[in-house]
């Protein structure tokens, strides 16, 4: 489990095929302390919870590998090899919950459609697949690429978030331009509302 807080922005330094259409990747940590990672701890990369197969603290920065597999590059977008990601670690329970609960299981590949100025925020307008359209509700939260946002407006699978300066500066968004691609994942209470919905109408 995470909160959409990024910690910090690393890199993908490789991406070595295994088998089938699995993939072994290595991840420059950057400013993310691994002091406290062991083999096994989930890190969610632009979103996507990956567990850390093995570490290398010898490095500066330090880096670490994981394991993912054709299905999660099928559904996610974002691991090239020098492709600038955003790290956090899972949430332990003591934490501070500063964004929302995010699961790190990515629901679907967006759009950047647009990118506005609008004073010294950035309006990003993003084209949802239209099977998350049902989950965004204007003022609700969303992840993208990893990061915890509240969407502004929505038309049908269409919506739009604000950026201060600060996102920007302190996660990989800012590396965003018309065309490319993001992770998403809905608000899982969203989710479980839909669900409940849908449950509710079938025994009716």
């Amino acid at each position: 489990m995470f909160t959409g807080i990024i910690q910090t922005v690393g890199q993908i330094i490789s991406v070595t095929p295994l088998a089938g259409a699995d993939a072994r990747v290595v991840i420059d940590a950057g400013e993310l302390d691994l002091t406290d990672v062991a083999l096994g701890d989930s890190i969610a990369a632009n979103g996507v919870c990956l567990t850390v197969v093995a570490l290398d603290t010898t490095q500066v920065p330090p880096r670490y590998s994981v394991d993912v597999s054709g299905e999660t590059f099928a559904c996610t977008t974002g691991f090239a090899a020098g492709r600038r990601v955003n790290l956090e670690k899972a949430l332990r329970l003591s934490d501070r919950l500063g964004g929302h609960l995010v699961s790190g299981h990515v629901d679907g590949v967006g759009e950047v459609l647009a990118l506005t100025r609008i004073g010294e925020s950035h309006r990003f307008d993003i084209r949802a697949p239209e099977s998350l359209a049902r989950y965004l509700a204007a003022k609700g939260s969303i992840a993208v690429d990893g990061v915890s946002l509240t969407v502004n407006t929505v038309n049908g699978g269409d919506f739009s978030i604000n950026l201060i300066p600060h996102t920007l500066e302190h996660t990989a968004l800012g590396d965003l331009t018309p065309g490319s691609r993001v992770n998403l994942e809905a608000d899982m209470l969203a989710r479980y509302a839909d669900r409940l919905m849908a449950y509710l109408d079938k025994k009716d």
